[in-house]
């Protein structure tokens, strides 16, 4: 029963995965993307099976630079500074989703982590914790919700980032 089990949980995974874009099928498993560039704080260009896709980043919110009638917010060239420097034109990361997709403008909605040191960076966390941005919950994309909150309050609680300079 367990070995079924498990199996049954590798097999929605690669489904959810793979279920990235219902226009654009794939057989292969996707786990891995490489960063073309940084649009924003919490949105890259990347190559995705081929196809360069705008991903937002699940669970996060950092100030706007390049919003139509917002303009530039407090702290937003330096979150995208620091995503840029985080990732690189051709990083290659682990990516997971969550339950939808794609938002409303057609992105991919995903989690992006960077291989550092034999081990991962959870960078849309990252971005929470030292203050680049402030936790986004929308339903029913909620996975890691817990972690980006205690985050968010270790980020103001140590006057970090947008939490010192943004009032």
């Amino acid at each position: 029963m367990m070995h079924r089990t498990k199996h049954l949980g590798l097999v929605v995974a690669a489904a959810l995965i793979v279920g990235c874009s219902a226009a654009q099928p794939t057989t292969a498993v996707l786990s891995h993307i490489e960063v073309v560039e940084v649009i924003d704080g919490d949105t890259i260009r990347a190559q995705v099976a081929g196809t360069t896709e705008t991903i937002r980043l699940v669970g996060v919110d950092t100030p706007e630079t390049k919003h139509p009638t917002k303009g530039v917010q407090c702290f937003g060239p330096q979150a995208t500074e620091f995503l840029a420097t985080m990732l690189p034109a051709g990083t290659t990361l682990r990516i997971e989703r969550d339950q939808e997709a794609r938002d409303a403008f057609g992105r991919l909605l995903l989690y992006l982590f960077r291989p550092v040191n034999g081990g991962e960076l959870f960078v849309n966390f990252e971005l929470v914790r030292r203050g680049y941005g402030r936790p986004l919950h929308i339903e029913p994309n909620s996975r890691y919700r817990d972690a980006f909150v205690a985050g968010a309050f270790e980020a103001q609680r140590n006057q970090r980032g947008l939490w010192k300079w943004c009032k």
